[in-house]
């Protein structure tokens, strides 16, 4: 039962695996993964593509940019075709260059911006932040909000920590001194008149 879950969870074309629509998906074999096809089916946005994913083709369709964290759960992927999309290059253009310097360098080359106007034929390779302009950050508003919020939750445990363990120590020196106070002999001191 544990064997058929698992392969129910890994296999593709299993429903945890269903191919997006408009895309065509071919299995390529049990370890291979699947191919996904989603070349000239006029996709404005990134459809939800297959864990398993090993070979994508996305072009010749009105992406403008990906999603960030779009691909970073295709572990399997080893071939990427993206061109012939009006690539808009702003802020949002960012996670797919990042992304493609990690996965593949001539594929980033191939790619160029279609807008803005003053970036149109430029290389996405060859986008620096002086054409982006005030991009704020890379990571999602979300993401560094819970870096933040996580950060002084750290800080709290490790000040709460100190504090018990310094509140320990004196505890023990203060009961020490009680205890050895209670026990000392008390010195009789008679008066002499």
């Amino acid at each position: 039962a544990v064997l058929g879950c698992a392969l129910w969870v890994l296999l593709p074309g299993v429903p945890g695996e269903e191919c997006p629509p408009p895309c065509s998906c071919t299995p390529l074999g049990e370890a291979q993964g699947t191919r996904v096809d989603c070349s000239s089916r006029g996709l404005r946005s990134l459809p939800a593509l297959p864990r398993l994913t090993r070979s994508l083709h996305l072009h010749n369709n009105s992406l403008a940019s990906i999603p960030a964290g779009a691909m970073d759960s295709l572990g399997l992927l080893r071939e990427l075709q993206l061109g012939d999309n009006p690539w808009h290059c702003d802020c949002h253009i960012l996670y797919l260059k990042l992304w493609l310097e990690d996965f593949s360098v001539p594929a980033l080359a191939r790619l160029r911006c279609a807008s803005p106007a003053h970036l149109r034929m430029l290389p996405l390779g060859r986008l620096s932040g002086n054409e982006l302009g005030a991009c704020a950050t890379l990571l999602p508003t979300k993401c560094v909000q819970f870096f933040w919020r996580d950060l002084v939750l750290i800080a709290g445990v490790i000040i709460t920590l100190i504090l018990v363990a310094l509140a320990l120590k004196f505890s023990k020196k203060l009961v020490c001194q009680l205890t050895l106070g209670g026990w000392r002999p008390r010195r009789n001191i008679s008066k002499s008149h």
